[in-house]
This record gives structure tokens, C-alpha cells and sequence, in this order.
């Protein structure tokens, strides 16, 4: 297997030849080291390395080049090697380019030249960006292919995971002559489907999502019986709570039942974050949490189902859906929010073959040319229908009320208005759904008049309102009415405790009836439904264990 790449681009004969001399020394042995004249000979250089499939770890550019500067030539660079590490080489001048270049095209870091010794000014920083390639699991698995049927929901449910946890795989259909080939080659025929393929050859058929997380390098087995923290969502909550609980020495690990990011992580764009005025992917923002939370050495648990909490003591005792069990000091409760099915005929037969929950960010280039109905007038609704408008022919907004002014935020109603291919129909519900392999009508009904029509459809994509996953928690915490968990001065009526408190004080903030169990982000009774506000609540929680566990 050849070498992985790094790439350094600079117009000045003199400094490219220093650079790529550099690397040369420090990684040779381990890395094939490329250097370039311009930005448009680079991209020429990239685009060969992904035709002969192999991987590239560092870009490393000069900002300041005729044709195509560095900035530009790294943006470009992202759609053939988006895990690859970007670094800015700049002039104490560009400094404030480089500073933009962080929200513009997701850079790593910048350096200034020159940056002599490379042992103190050069080569840290390329360890440290070396190791968080190697660790991505890009890195580890050069190419998965998936083999299966265009209307499969397994075959789609592989696809997503692999997706959704920023696993790059090729999608071969078993009818075509190569995914028939890897068939056959695995002595399993077009009905076994799912087949996922891995680099070195093994063949899995229709693999379980804690196969596939073993695969691919994720882990799914603690490493300890007994944590200072178990944070419970990869959400931003989550991810949020284990960034700060590891960074202040707390013994942590989170524990993720499908993929980090939650809901947030399948959103196309951000644009409301602070920080981000250029906006940024969901993928983008998890992948920059998640790797933080490893540095401060956090424990990430893929595909691991927590079914119940128990008091032990001091101590909290979680339990896992195969019965086994880990234990903490306390635990931040982190689950956050699941769109709700739809319920209208047919719809629930078709799930995962043209009726989606989510963006299903992979179904998108399949949708070219296509009519794409989304259902839903919140934020995440708006996000995926400027996503699908840059493939479907026309994308459809279902909406139930007048407008999208009571759901939606302004910036993004805007973005709707000024693209031509997204309708925003009012007043309209999907009432019914056909198709026999796939969807293939929608039957919508206008709820002022009731009159219904029948349209054709193959996709159709549903974020209506949310609900939260806690029915494990039934008699452990106090809940309200909708399944979100009560905390804080929430739990105090009348001056009392919540029944079976036992501690002298009232609950913390984001304490829930259970001390030493605390909720933050969307699971949270009364929570603002924001990435911003999620991440703080987990910061929050973080600095109210520290406070819980001095008081023990």
C-alpha cells in the first residue's frame, strides 16, 4: 500500500524546496512527500492521487500565489480530500487572512515564516496534525466498498451509518457488473445484501451497527468498569460536557447509541454558531468536538445502548442493552431528541426506500433532477431544503401553518426566498404515501379546505417537531408530561424537595431528581433547542459535577 501524501504548494522555487526538504527528514520514511509550483498544478497532482486511490494527510499551502492563493486552493482541495489536515504558510502580514481562512476552508493551523528551527516551529504542529489524521478513520480503512439495492432500506441503513460517522466507502449496486463481481467473489448472492467489503478483503453480510463501528476502528467496549463521568448523547450537549469534563481531569466517557452529532451533526450548514460567519457543516463542527474530546483524553463509545440507571451508593449504575454495566460518579444525561415518525398510510412500510427522518445527506446525489418534498418548518427542515436545491429539480416545503415565520429563523426564511428551485407550500400535510419497491406517490391534503391530491414522489424527507428517547429513565428521574427531564428549581413546588431527595440542599441547576444525575442540550425540560445553548448547558453540567463531587 503506497505511502499517504504530503502536499506543500509554493510559488518561490527556494522556499518549496526548503519546505518539502524538511519534511522530507522528519517523515520520509512514513509519508510520500509532493510539492507543487501553483494551486492549479496541485489540484492536477490531487486529482491524480484519488484516481490511484491513495490517501493524502497534510496540505500545506502558501497563501500568497499568483493564479489561485493558498486560501482558494484549499477550498478547492476539500472535494477531493476533505479529512486531509490544511495548513496556511503566511507573512506576519497575512496573519488576519490566515485568521479567516480558519472559517473559510475549516484550516487546521497557520504558520508564519520563516519557520526555522523546524523542530520547535514546524514539526509540532504536523505531529499533532499527523496523529488526528491517523486517528480519523479515514486513515484507518482506505476504501469500504457497499454493495446493495438502490430501494434497500438495510442497504441505506449501512450507507447512513457509515455517513453519519464520517466513514468514506464506495456505493456499488448489486446489479451492476462490479457490485456482482464482489458478490460472487463472497460466494453470497444479490439477496444477501447489505455486503460491505473492507480494504484487506474481509466480507461481511448485512452487518450489525456495532459490527460495522468495530470495523471501521470505533470503539464499542469500555476500557474501564468505573468512571469519575459517563456522559449519556453524542450530541453538542454531549460532546460538549465530554470536551470539558476530560480538559478538567475528570475520568470521562461518552456513550453514543448510533453516531456523534446528533441532529446537528446531519445538518449541511450551520450559519448561526458563533464564531462561524461563513457558516459550518454539522460533519465540520462534530469532527472538530469529537477529535478535541480525544485530545483531552475523553473515551468515545459507538453503538452502545444505555436501557437503565440505578443508585449504587455513591455511585450511578448504568446499564447496557446487552446487559452489561458501567458505573460513575456522576452522570450527565445528554440523549437529546428524535424527529417523529409520521403517521399516515404507507409511509412506515417505506422508511429507508424513499421516506426519510432527516437529511439523509447520502440520498442526495441520487435526487438530480428530482422533486424533493421535505416536511417540516423548523431550522433543521430549512437547512436540508437549501442542501437538496443544489440537486433536485424543484424542492417542495410542506408546512401545516400560514407561514415559517413562528418556527424558522429569519436568516434561513431569506435563504429560502431567494432560490427559485424551493416552494414553501402552507396549509398542506402528507396524509398517505404509496409504491410498491419504492415511494412513489404522496397523497397531501390542504387543511383549510380538506381537499387532497395525489402527487408523484420518490423522496420525501420528514423533521417534524421531536421527541425525547428517556422511557429507560421511567421511575428513575422525574419527568414532565412530554418525556424531557425535569431539573433544577423545576423539581422544588411549594418550597419541597422532589420525593426521595435525599441531600440537604435543593437540586443544582441542571440536577435532575436523581443527585449526581444531571441533564443538559434538547433532553432537558425547557431547554432552548440551539447548537450554541446545547454546548453550554454541557459545559454547565460539567462545572455542577465538580460542584457534586466536592460536596461527597
Amino acid at each position: 500500500m503506497a505511502h499517504p501524501v504530503i502536499l506543500s504548494i509554493d510559488d518561490d522555487p527556494a522556499v518549496s524546496r526548503a519546505v518539502a526538504r524538511d519534511f522530507r527528514r522528519r517523515y520520509g520514511d512514513r509519508y510520500r512527500v509532493v510539492r507543487a509550483g501553483s494551486g492549479p498544478e496541485a489540484l492536477d497532482t490531487l486529482r491524480e492521487i484519488k484516481l490511484r486511490g491513495e490517501q493524502v494527510a497534510v496540505l500545506v499551502a502558501d497563501y500568497r500565489m499568483p493564479e489561485m492563493n493558498g486560501i482558494e486552493f484549499l477550498e478547492a482541495a476539500m472535494d477531493l480530500f476533505p479529512a486531509a489536515r490544511r495548513v496556511l504558510l503566511t507573512a506576519y502580514a497575512d496573519t488576519g487572512a490566515a485568521i479567516d481562512a480558519i472559517n473559510l476552508v475549516d484550516l487546521d493551523h497557520y504558520l508564519l515564516k520563516p519557520w526555522h528551527p523546524p523542530e520547535e516551529k514546524l514539526y509540532p504542529v504536523v505531529d499533532a496534525l499527523l496523529e488526528a489524521w491517523t486517528a480519523s478513520p479515514e486513515a484507518a480503512t482506505t476504501e469500504i466498498r457497499v454493495v446493495g439495492h438502490r430501494w434497500s432500506a438495510p442497504s441505506f441503513a449501512v450507507r447512513d451509518f457509515l455517513a453519519r460517522n464520517l466513514v468514506p466507502y464506495r456505493w456499488l449496486l448489486a446489479d451492476e457488473p462490479e457490485g456482482g463481481r464482489l458478490l460472487a467473489a463472497a460466494g453470497v448472492s444479490a439477496a444477501d445484501v447489505p455486503l460491505v467489503v473492507t480494504a484487506d478483503g474481509k466480507a461481511l453480510v448485512a452487518p450489525s451497527e456495532t459490527e460495522l463501528a468495530g470495523l471501521v476502528g470505533l470503539n464499542v467496549v469500555p476500557a474501564a468498569d468505573f468512571y469519575d463521568l459517563v456522559v449519556v448523547g453524542g450530541g453538542p450537549a454531549g460532546l460538549g460536557a465530554a470536551v470539558y469534563g476530560a480538559s478538567e481531569g475528570l475520568r470521562t466517557v461518552l456513550v453514543e447509541r448510533r453516531a456523534t452529532g446528533g441532529q446537528a451533526g446531519q445538518s449541511s450548514r450551520i450559519e448561526n454558531y458563533l464564531g462561524f460567519p461563513d457558516g459550518v457543516s454539522g460533519a465540520q463542527l462534530t469532527d472538530r468536538a469529537r477529535r478535541q474530546a480525544l485530545k483531552f483524553g475523553a473515551e468515545l463509545l459507538s453503538t452502545r445502548e444505555v436501557v437503565g440507571l440505578a443508585e449504587a451508593g455513591s455511585a450511578r449504575l448504568l446499564r447496557f442493552d446487552d446487559g452489561s454495566t458501567i458505573a460513575a460518579h456522576a452522570v450527565v444525561l445528554a440523549t437529546g431528541v428524535s424527529y417523529r415518525m409520521l403517521d399516515a398510510p404507507g409511509l412506515a412500510e417505506l422508511t429507508g426506500r424513499g421516506v426519510f427522518y432527516g437529511s439523509a445527506a447520502t440520498e442526495a446525489p441520487s435526487c438530480v433532477d428530482q422533486d424533493v418534498y421535505i416536511v417540516g418548518g423548523a431550522n433543521s427542515a430549512g437547512q436540508a431544503a437549501v442542501y437538496f436545491s443544489r440537486y433536485a429539480a424543484r424542492v417542495h416545503v410542506l408546512i401545516r401553518g400560514a407561514d415559517l415565520t413562528a418556527s424558522m429563523s429569519s436568516y434561513l426564511i431569506d435563504q429560502l426566498d431567494r432560490i427559485d428551485r424551493i416552494t414553501v407550500h402552507p396549509h398542506t400535510e402528507v396524509v398517505a404515501g404509496a409504491g410498491e419497491e419504492h415511494l412513489q406517490r404522496l397523497t397531501l391534503r390542504d387543511t383549510r379546505t380538506g381537499e387532497r391530491r395525489d402527487v408523484d414522489a420518490s423522496w420525501l424527507f420528514v423533521f417534524i417537531g421531536a421527541e425525547p428517547r428517556t422511557e429507560w429513565l421511567e421511575g428513575v428521574v422525574v419527568r414532565d408530561e412530554r418525556g424531557y427531564v425535569v431539573t433544577g428549581p423545576d423539581l422544588v413546588a411549594g418550597g419541597s424537595r422532589p420525593p426521595g431527595w435525599s441531600l440537604p440542599r435543593d437540586p443544582y441547576h441542571l440536577e435532575s431528581s436523581l443527585p449526581g444525575v444531571f441533564a443538559a442540550g434538547d433532553v432537558r425540560a425547557a431547554s432552548v433547542k440551539r447548537v450554541a445553548s446545547a454546548v453550554g448547558e454541557g459545559a454547565m453540567a460539567v462545572s455542577l459535577v465538580h460542584r457534586y463531587l466536592e460536596a461527597q
